[in-house]
């Protein structure tokens, strides 16, 4: 089955590469460790700039909710969509009655579920990691940005190329990619279902939000290097920790790091007008969060 149909259609059995990967894989406790918690941290301080109370709010590729839980724990009314059903079934056990959350399966390419501008705020923070064609790449974003209201924010994460590569080498496992034909002389790699991850560079994720009818907002690296040297990172201090993030939160959204880091965060916002794709800098407040 290739990852496109995977996208396509709801699946109970282990029948393809990403759903057998998250089924064996800890995305759960991913995010615990150290070296991980910069990347929900940063990802989490953005999405709280652009919060406002009564905002709806959906995450598509939700995973077990390390997001959707913790919006919906805030008080926001939270539509948590996963493909993988064992993320589903972790998702359901950490939610309490009270929590304002919707948790439905479905897939990043075909929200027709969902009504044109239904949300304040679209959360893609895992689907891009998992399409391998243009035209599935194309697919979830312009189903996110069609279910996103005029002037709502959307955030779609990436993983990035040459940080992977450079993590290949410090891990002694770059010549067996080579060998198989997966780095190209230029170094982009080649991915393929079988790899489970697709991986970009900057200029992969300017090409695909050409003519789309957006306006960005932030471009950030979430983690930096914190996965390449997870091990050292791990051992951090709380107060070395601390100043860690302080210390990223000056790099992230500078141009000459941003493709250092390992994850990479583009921030939009649904244009108003039919204006189509540009780089923007638009001044914004932090509003508080309703009260649980």
């Amino acid at each position: 089955m290739k990852l496109s149909e995977l996208f396509r259609k709801k699946t109970k059995t282990s029948t393809n590469p990403v759903v057998d990967f998250y089924n064996n894989y800890d995305e759960e406790g991913r995010l615990l460790r150290k070296s991980r918690r910069p990347e929900y941290l940063t990802t989490m301080k953005y999405i709280d700039k652009y919060l406002f109370p009564g905002a709806k709010i959906i995450e598509i590729g939700a995973g077990t909710g390390r997001y959707s839980v913790a919006l919906a724990e805030k008080g926001y009314d939270v539509t948590a969509v996963e493909l993988v059903e064992h993320n589903i079934d972790i998702m359901k056990k950490k939610v309490k009655p009270l929590y304002n959350i919707t948790i439905c399966q479905g897939n990043a390419c075909d929200m027709s579920c969902f009504a044109d501008e239904s949300f304040d705020i679209v959360l893609l923070l895992g689907p891009m990691y998992h399409l391998f064609t243009d035209e599935d790449k194309h697919k979830a974003l312009d189903e996110a940005i069609r279910i996103a209201k005029k002037g709502g924010i959307i955030f779609a994460s990436y993983c990035n190329n040459d940080t992977t590569i450079y993590k290949f080498f410090y891990t002694n496992r770059i010549l067996p990619y080579i060998d198989k034909g997966m780095i190209k002389e230029d170094y982009h790699t080649v991915s393929s279902p079988a790899e489970i991850f697709e991986l970009y560079r900057k200029s992969d994720i300017d090409k695909l939000m050409q003519n789309k009818k957006v306006s960005r907002l932030h471009f950030v690296g979430v983690d930096m290097l914190s996965y390449l040297f997870d091990d050292r990172f791990d051992q951090l201090g709380d107060r070395e920790f601390e100043e860690y993030m302080k210390f990223l939160s000056v790099l992230c959204e500078r141009e000459d790091c941003t493709g250092l880091s390992i994850h990479m965060l583009d921030i939009f916002r649904k244009d108003i007008q039919e204006n189509g794709f540009a780089v923007t800098r638009r001044p914004f407040s932090i509003r508080p969060s309703p009260s649980t």
